[in-house]
């Protein structure tokens, strides 16, 4: 029985001693709202500005790029394979990439 009051006695002077012992716990983080990201959108627009221009400036040369090709794919199918048809094939296919990321967003 002493060895019970004791116990007890040691549990509740370890609560007491250190009260944030018992909450401990990890809180969740809080929840984003646009009240609180106010300060960040004043500096995001810039960046987005320059995005903007990135991708229309990335577009204007898929543009180009696939206008290009059409002379291309006509030697093509004449038997003959232009050098740099495939370099355009890859820098096509990562123009498109980067524009879908980039309007994905």
């Amino acid at each position: 029985m002493k060895y019970l009051l004791s116990s007890c006695l040691i549990v509740l002077l370890c609560a007491l001693v250190n009260p944030q012992a018992r909450n401990n716990w990890p809180h969740p983080p809080e929840a984003g709202d646009a009240s609180s990201t106010a300060a960040k959108t004043v500096s995001q627009p810039p960046r987005l500005r320059v995005d903007a221009v990135e991708l229309q400036r990335e577009a204007r040369e898929l543009l180009e790029l696939s206008q290009s090709l059409q002379p291309d794919i006509e030697h093509v199918s004449q038997g003959l394979l232009p050098k740099d048809t495939v370099e355009k094939l890859k820098r096509i296919e990562k123009l498109s990439k980067r524009l879908r990321t980039g309007l994905a967003h």
